[in-house]
């Protein structure tokens, strides 16, 4: 993940569009999302309020869509020979993970989410929750506290022991 970070901090884009912008753009993706933004965050010194409030909101944007849409949006993928094969890849993946999410739910999901490993994060933990039917506003208070829990832990990271490495 450190490598795909600066990538974009050390691509041409921030000479295009401010660092905040930057950082948003980061948190979006899947596999960086919050972790990749708080991380660009500090590599850009951007102020660690700021830098966590717009990886918090970068991250948080796709998750209603992906709730909402995934489903049906796989479904569409699925009749074409060309992502068919993408499509139950990542089903596959994501229904790896459902049991700890089905089996205590909200608390699973928080947790899924909340902490910064590998094949963890919100994007995952969406779709895991749209894949088995989780609630809608379960899924949604879930993945917010997790986002929470993951800035709590990417902060101390990337602007306390990150930070004072660099620096």
């Amino acid at each position: 993940m450190d490598s795909l970070v600066n990538t974009f901090v050390n691509s041409g884009l921030g000479q295009h569009i401010s660092r905040e912008w930057l950082v948003f753009i980061i948190s979006l993706f899947p596999i960086l999302e919050l972790r990749g933004g708080i991380l660009a965050a500090s590599l850009l010194d951007v102020t660690m309020w700021k830098g966590i409030v717009i990886a918090a909101v970068g991250n948080f944007v796709p998750i209603p869509f992906i709730l909402l849409f995934i489903k049906r949006i796989f479904a569409w993928l699925k009749k074409t020979r060309i992502f068919r094969p993408l499509i139950e890849a990542l089903e596959r993946h994501a229904m790896n993970r459902k049991d700890s999410i089905e089996k205590y739910g909200f608390w699973g999901l928080l947790i899924f989410v909340g902490i910064p490993l590998p094949v963890t994060g919100a994007w995952t933990g969406s779709l895991v929750a749209a894949l088995i039917g989780m609630d809608f506003k379960t899924a949604i208070k879930a993945e917010l506290c997790g986002i929470a829990m993951a800035a709590v832990i990417m902060t101390i990271i990337s602007y306390g022991i990150i930070g004072s490495i660099i620096r």
